[in-house]
């Protein structure tokens, strides 16, 4: 007996233990996940995400400091406008940093291209530009004499290859992923949101049931009674 006794006990413990497992479905509130759509739907619409326009803003970074590296150089070597013409009209592969500034402006107008305008979700731009970046500025150390022009000739090459690889670094590590994780969490909201939209709701409370109000017991047979008492006696 005392066995029988505890297995209602057992039953009814673990009828209680699967309550709160339907509590937390039925606890699922539609208005916060509608709103967590929402706030998902409004970061697509601004068209780009923060991480990406950070991207963009170090590849605009890096352009602007390497021009403004080239034109410190043209300013210590003799001028300008000396310099410049030089190093453009005159252009050669062996002393002029004309050709890592337009390299510089490669990287922009490509990246720029393809992640801002374009918003491309692969790494192949990337990974284009920077071995484009890398295998000219090993050519260009091995076979030119910038290491003889003073210490541009060590510090432009060295500078426009770090800036590429930590681009390359950024999108990889930081970008794509961050944008992957926000779509696969936009796409989880709005599965939880399709799942609470087809949730059953829960068994009403006591308050809300009610019964029709009762008619007096007897009443259709009193009232055949009293209509058979007034019909006339023949």
């Amino acid at each position: 007996m005392r066995r029988l006794s505890d297995d209602p006990e057992n039953a009814h413990g673990s009828s209680l233990g699967s309550c709160p497992s339907l509590r937390d479905v039925h606890s699922i509130n539609p208005a916060q996940l509608m709103a967590r759509i929402e706030s998902y739907e409004n970061r697509e619409k601004k068209g780009i995400s923060d991480v990406r326009r950070t991207f963009c803003l170090f590849v605009t970074f890096d352009l602007l400091f390497v021009t403004l590296l080239w034109i410190i150089e043209l300013n210590v070597n003799g001028g300008i406008e000396k310099t410049l013409e030089k190093e453009v009209l005159h252009y050669d592969y062996h002393s002029s940093y004309f050709d890592i500034f337009l390299l510089a402006v490669f990287r922009f107008k490509f990246l720029i291209l393809a992640y801002a305008l374009c918003r491309l979700q692969h790494w192949w731009a990337i990974a284009f530009t920077t071995a484009v970046t890398s295998a000219f500025l090993l050519a260009k150390v091995v076979l030119s004499k910038l290491f003889s022009q003073g210490a541009f000739g060590y510090v432009l090459p060295i500078i426009s290859f770090i800036l590429a690889w930590i681009e390359t670094w950024f999108l990889d590590f930081k970008v794509l992923p961050q944008e992957a994780e926000e779509e696969n969490r936009l796409l989880m909201v709005q599965d939880a949101s399709e799942r609470a939209a087809l949730i059953q709701p829960g068994l009403p409370s006591d308050g809300q049931f009610y019964s029709p109000p009762e008619s007096a017991a007897g009443s259709d047979e009193e009232s055949d009674e009293k209509q058979d008492s007034e019909k006339p006696v023949v």
